[in-house]
């Protein structure tokens, strides 16, 4: 497998990554399945492994992933993520000084490893000054504990503003973004991929089969059902008639095209300049070796085209409930004046 250029990191990695979210408790309680998913990966020429704290549940992801790196940890680039609640504490989550370091210590226990290739803020944290984010992740670097730094699902905006603080301030950059993108979700094609390009970053994109949706297996009629599991975490995205038409009118083109609709979907979403990797997020060995049979494929001017037709550039079919979004849409407080700010009636 080829490898492309991390942004301006030096870092050369796979056009896909493995993800692991799926490893562990709420996704495959197996832990040498998982094992095996991981060696499967590696070779077959995946240099990409991304996890995070929260994934498992009390860091099992990252537990199984320094397993099976053992004897092979000089040949991954090795991701992790922070940010998320680890504990029922105020102080156990979030991008504070306070707990970027001590979640950073834990990941490498739990990884086993002396440093992490890409550490990464798992969400946007409005309560935090990234001036404070981005000091804590500085003195990590400078330790040696972390070679790069990068953020996921940042709004292009505070993208900007993250790089301005780190040079006014003399701050480590951050280096790499991890943006939800797939056939169905290609918001980031308006700003995202845009700054990215501006300032260099290397980007990691998650879901490109659009939670499961851009496998064929969930129809309109006569599909799978989704599980409840799923359901609970994507109720929106997975039931969204937006979303199943759009999956209708994919289907046929990708048969076509001799591809079946997973396979085309993965190709679709490292065609774009901008994207440095695709996040595939396999739960059994079964779905990755589905996967890596689609590695090589290449859509030409003409299978794109269509495919903008189904789903113009820049734009979203529908919800994406676990994708970010920002405090003034998601709380109605925000939107409404006080009672005692209201004119009189």
């Amino acid at each position: 497998m080829h490898t492309r250029p991390l942004g301006r990191t030096g870092i050369q990695v796979s056009p896909y990554a493995l993800g692991t979210m799926k490893f562990g408790r709420f996704g495959n309680p197996d832990r040498d399945e998982c094992v095996r998913i991981v060696h499967r990966a590696l070779d077959a020429g995946i240099n990409v492994i991304d996890t995070a704290d929260v994934y498992g549940g009390e860091g099992e992801s990252e537990q199984i992933v320094g397993k099976a790196l053992r004897g092979r940890r000089d040949d991954v680039v090795l991701a992790t993520k922070c940010n998320g609640p680890m504990g029922p504490g105020p102080n156990q989550r979030g991008s504070s000084r306070r707990w970027i370091i001590a979640a950073a210590e834990a990941s490498l226990r739990r990884l086993g490893v002396d440093h992490i290739d890409l550490y990464q803020v798992h969400h946007p944290d409005p309560d935090t000054d990234i001036e404070e984010t981005l000091s804590a992740l500085t003195d990590l670097l400078r330790s040696g504990k972390v070679r790069a730094i990068g953020h996921s699902n940042l709004p292009a905006s505070e993208i900007v503003e993250a790089q301005w603080v780190s040079e006014r301030r003399g701050l480590a950059r951050f280096r790499t973004e991890q943006p939800h993108y797939s056939i169905l979700e290609r918001g980031a094609e308006r700003e995202i991929f845009p700054v990215c390009r501006r300032y260099g970053l290397g980007t990691l994109v998650w879901s490109p089969l659009s939670m499961g949706l851009l496998t064929g297996r969930y129809r309109r009629h006569g599909g799978e059902t989704a599980s409840p599991a799923l359901l609970h975490w994507v109720p929106r995205h997975m039931t969204d008639e937006r979303k199943l038409d759009a999956v209708e009118t994919l289907i046929p083109i990708a048969e076509q095209a001799g591809l079946s609709l997973t396979h085309l979907a993965l190709a679709f979403a490292i065609a774009h300049p901008a994207v440095t990797s695709a996040i595939i997020g396999p739960r059994t060995v079964e779905q990755l070796d589905d996967l890596l049979a689609g590695t090589s494929t290449f859509l030409d001017d003409d299978l794109l085209d269509r495919i903008d037709e189904v789903v113009p550039p820049g734009t979203d079919t529908g919800p994406v409930d676990v994708a970010y979004t920002p405090p003034a849409i998601t709380e109605t407080a925000r939107r409404r004046r006080p009672v005692d700010a209201r004119p009189a009636a």
